[in-house]
């Protein structure tokens, strides 16, 4: 009773520890996977707004929204989860193999003559498996850009009854995906039981050579310590069967690793200066000196020659495609000139602080950019600690205040994805608003109006004539009725400047570019 008492406490404490142990360890695995991942993704998303706006236009969104879900998941559901079989299972197969060599060391060279043979073979079967994943992740990002787009597009989509054209396109690639995914479960679900026939194989090699060994009195090895032998070898499968099994897991995984590192490896074009200069204030002019732009050796400005003198208003007007938006995105840097330089009380912005230069500069898009959150915080965004009088403040300027009062929950309303939950004219307001609570110097207006009705074009247009009081405003426009009380207007036609002066100079050049641009428009330019 006493040595079965003593039996039943050391197998309890032993199960005890064991378990304390297992959990211990899960819990630090748990830790390590969540960690990493949470690093990764912060990691990612660090990157993908220092990135240039170049980067985004060459790039679809739903592969990049792909590379902060999909491939951070299979990094983590196949990289991350085999940590511990890479660094457990050697120890115990290293274990295994010591008791092997002390027992017979001639049985154990045969094995380890066999095991190398087995695993150039899983290599084999594997190696195509990093290859169908990376062309599987591809794909599943086109799957997601195509979401993306049927959501955004949905109003379209029903306008032109192309329901059926849209399922057929999203079939097709969901049925790539699907192969591509069936290809890559074949090969990955192939790696243990291969592994496991192998093994046994190499097993029943060594049954064979050992007992023709011990029968034909050959050995001193006795039959009883043949089959500890044995029993030792097949103890060494199973940790040989999980790691072939996290072999394939990694290989997998590593093809989503290789495209998370191909985004944090992007190189940043838009690039800081070792010493930049601080610029807290805006003086006397933006200068364009032999400005010449090109996006992907396709010209789009040639020497741009000209000088924005603080506290005016110029227009640059033109023909699409002649390179008016580029000119303008020039001078936040949104891009970098291909050679010549843009000026800031003279001094090359390219030496400024990017970030101090930006707080210089406020922009209000054709298309408002608005972000699925309250009004106080797309008013406000970018800025902290924003007192709400100066956040109603910059509403009433921008004729925002109303419709926003009427609001459900005022200026706590939640306006939708992209705003969807207001007006062409509310959306453009607010993005106003939130250039006047930022009160930069310089102010860059890009087509604000062109895609508004008549009522809401006249609030929105009082409300830019509020904003651009005493601030030097670059404005691009379709509408010329608009702009005819520049103090300058800018003709910019295949990325030169064709023509400059005021409305009436333009206007008195009887075969100039203005003057036919307001013909085809047809108001009252006299």
């Amino acid at each position: 009773m006493g040595a079965l008492f003593f039996v039943a406490i050391v197998v309890v404490i032993a199960s005890f520890l064991a378990n304390f142990f297992k959990y211990g360890g899960q819990c630090i695995m748990a830790s390590l996977r969540t960690e990493v991942i949470f690093k990764i993704r912060k990691s990612l998303m660090d990157k993908i707004i220092k990135l240039d706006i170049a980067y985004f236009n060459k790039k679809k969104k739903g592969d990049i929204i792909s590379v902060l879900s999909n491939d951070v998941s299979e990094v983590q559901a196949n990289v991350i989860k085999s940590f511990h079989i890479v660094f457990r299972e050697p120890f115990l197969i290293l274990g295994y193999f010591a008791v092997l060599f002390y027992m017979s060391y001639q049985l154990t060279i045969i094995t380890l003559v066999a095991l190398p043979l087995s695993a150039l073979l899983i290599s084999k079967v594997t190696r195509k498996l990093r290859g169908i994943a990376v062309k599987a992740q591809s794909v599943l990002g086109q799957l997601l850009a195509m979401i993306e787009e049927t959501i955004s597009g949905a109003r379209i989509i029903k306008a032109f009854n192309g329901q059926q054209y849209v399922r057929n396109k999203f079939n097709t690639i969901n049925r790539e995906q699907t192969n591509l995914y069936c290809k890559i479960y074949y090969k990955q679900e192939l790696a243990s039981p291969l592994s496991e026939f192998l093994g046994i194989t190499v097993a029943m090699v060594i049954l064979l050579f050992g007992g023709w060994w011990i029968l034909n009195a050959k050995s001193t090895f006795t039959v009883s310590s043949f089959i500890v032998y044995l029993a030792f070898y097949y103890q060494i499968l199973v940790p040989l069967k999980s790691i072939a099994t996290a072999y394939t897991d990694i290989r997998r995984g590593m093809a989503s690793a290789d495209r998370i590192f191909e985004v944090l490896d992007t190189s940043i074009e838009i690039k800081k200066v070792e010493n930049p200069i601080d610029i807290n204030s805006f003086e006397k002019n933006i200068e364009f000196k032999d400005v010449c732009f090109a996006y992907q050796s396709l010209a789009v400005l040639n020497n741009v020659n000209i000088t924005f003198s603080k506290g005016k208003m110029y227009a640059i007007v033109g023909p699409s495609g002649a390179g008016k938006t580029t000119m303008v995105d020039l001078i936040p840097r949104f891009y970098d000139v291909t050679s010549g330089a843009i000026l800031i009380d003279g001094i090359d912005i390219r030496q400024y602080q990017p970030k101090k230069l930006m707080s210089l500069i406020g922009v209000v898009n054709q298309e408002p950019i608005l972000f699925n959150d309250t009004v106080h915080n797309n008013i406000a965004f970018g800025l902290e600690n924003v007192p709400e009088e100066a956040i109603m403040e910059a509403a009433k300027i921008a004729n925002a205040h109303d419709f926003i009062m009427e609001l459900e929950q005022g200026y706590q309303t939640n306006i939708g994805d992209r705003g969807n939950k207001l007006s062409g004219g509310q959306k453009q307001r607010i993005s106003i608003a939130r250039a006047v609570l930022k009160n930069p110097p310089i102010l860059i207006l890009d087509e604000a109006t062109s895609s508004l009705d008549t009522e809401s074009e006249r609030l929105v247009q009082e409300a830019l004539t509020n904003l651009m009081k005493n601030r030097t405003s670059i404005v691009i426009a379709h509408r010329l009725s608009t702009i005819q009380h520049a103090d300058q207007i800018v003709v910019l036609q295949k990325g030169e400047i064709e023509e400059q002066g005021t409305h009436a100079e333009l206007i008195a050049l009887q075969e100039g570019v203005y003057h036919r641009l307001c013909s085809l428009q047809a108001f009252d330019y006299h």
